[in-house]
C-alpha cells in the first residue's frame, strides 16, 4: 500500500517569508509523480514547468528545476497539501 500524495502544489515564495501561502507565491504549480526517481533518490514529480525530487514522507523538496533551470536566489518552495481531485 502505497502513502505517496498524487500530487503536490509547490508555491515559490520570497525566502524571508516565514510561511509560505498562496497570496506570497510569485508563481505556483501542480505537480504529479513521473514514476521515476531524481538523482537525490526521492520519487520525481512534475508539472507547469517544475520538475521537483521531493520526499513525501516529510514534504520536503529535496532538488528543483523551474523552466530547466536552479531556482533564483531569494526563493524558497513551499509545499501544499496534495491535490487529488481534478475538479
Amino acid at each position: 500500500m502505497s502513502t505517496e500524495p498524487q500530487s503536490f502544489e509547490i508555491l515559490l515564495v520570497p525566502e524571508h517569508v516565514v510561511e509560505g501561502s498562496a497570496d506570497d507565491a510569485v508563481r505556483s504549480a501542480v505537480v504529479a509523480p513521473t514514476g521515476q526517481n531524481g538523482a537525490s533518490g526521492y520519487p520525481r514529480y512534475s508539472g507547469d514547468g517544475m520538475v521537483a525530487d521531493i520526499d513525501p514522507v516529510t514534504r520536503t523538496v529535496e532538488a528543483l528545476l523551474v523552466d530547466g533551470s536552479e531556482l533564483d536566489y531569494g526563493l524558497k518552495p513551499v509545499l501544499h497539501p496534495p491535490t487529488d481531485s481534478q475538479s
